[in-house]
């Protein structure tokens, strides 16, 4: 008389379970991260109008240093887009813009540091801010 086996062993769902459970503790918090990631790109986002003003400023004077106001700029600070993820929108002198993000993504800063060649007549943008440091990498 041969037994047939019929359904799974204890032993063969347990693996299963394992393995379920080792793919969810290495999927979960990655997801997390690429959420987070995906939110900060309203952030970035929302610095492109100021960004435009600056550089239309800048082809029109020839200087980052009248271009360093909301208003030398042309763009009203009420119209960047304050909302779910970023919190606060900032221009300092020579132009440095300074975008915040919410708690929620950890109050990381965005920062696009202009520089402007005569010579050439080119401006040229470098990114740095916590939005980079290796936490978070959000930009």
């Amino acid at each position: 008389m041969v037994k047939v086996q019929k359904g799974f062993t204890l032993i063969e769902l347990m693996i299963v379970i394992a393995i379920i459970g080792i793919l969810a503790a290495v999927a979960v918090p990655q997801y997390s991260q690429y959420t987070k990631r995906a939110r900060f790109a309203e952030v970035v986002t929302a610095a492109a109008p100021i960004k435009t003003g600056v550089e239309v400023c800048v082809q029109a004077n020839s200087s980052l240093g009248e271009c360093d106001t909301w208003a030398e700029i042309g763009v009203q600070q009420a119209s960047v887009q304050v909302g779910d993820d970023v919190q606060s929108a900032a221009i300092a002198a020579n132009a440095r813009i300074t975008m915040t993000a919410v708690t929620d993504l950890n109050s990381a800063t965005y920062i696009l540091t202009p520089t402007y060649n005569n010579n050439l007549n080119t401006l040229t943008w470098a990114v740095s801010g916590s939005c980079q440091a290796a936490a978070t990498k959000y930009c």
